[in-house]
């Protein structure tokens, strides 16, 4: 499962990317608003679940404790692990909606397409950094639930 959450982080950040360049040429409006709209929608949705699926591995990791008996800080360690995800994926896709709002109002003329490129350029490193910060956040409560299982098993 961690697996397809990086993967459609990733593709979805390689969406953003490939439509920035598609921006910047000026060529292809519609391929632009066509990935953008995409590529934000794949963003938004990976880091939710990846959210999701964080949650759901402290909660397995403080059910199996309770369940056997096992004493330790890996509730608190799985809780730290994850934390910085929460706000700076809930950033990421703050920037990412913004972005693509501000997409259609340069579409209709309302906005520069300036302040919509600083928006989407903000956008992709917001989204970089919680890729990061995911990557980590899932080796460590990777490892976490590997300690409790050997401790299960002894």
């Amino acid at each position: 499962m961690a697996q397809a959450l990086l993967t459609s982080v990733i593709v979805g950040l390689a969406g953003m990317i490939f439509t920035a360049v598609l921006g910047l040429r000026g060529t292809d409006v519609t391929r632009h608003i066509s990935y953008g709209f995409f590529s934000a929608l794949v963003m938004l949705l990976a880091h939710s679940m990846m959210m999701f699926y964080l949650i759901g591995k402290g909660k397995a990791v403080k059910d199996a404790m309770v369940e056997h008996s096992v004493t330790g800080d890996y509730y608190r360690r799985i809780a730290a692990a994850r934390k910085p995800v929460f706000s700076v994926g809930t950033l990421a896709m703050v920037v990412t909606m913004a972005a693509a709002i501000m997409g259609a109002s340069v579409d209709t003329g309302v906005l520069p397409p300036m302040v919509h490129a600083m928006i989407a350029y903000g956008a992709i490193a917001c989204n970089l950094a919680a890729v990061k910060i995911e990557v980590s956040a899932l080796s460590e409560s990777s490892q976490i639930v590997d300690e409790v299982n050997r401790h299960i098993e002894s």
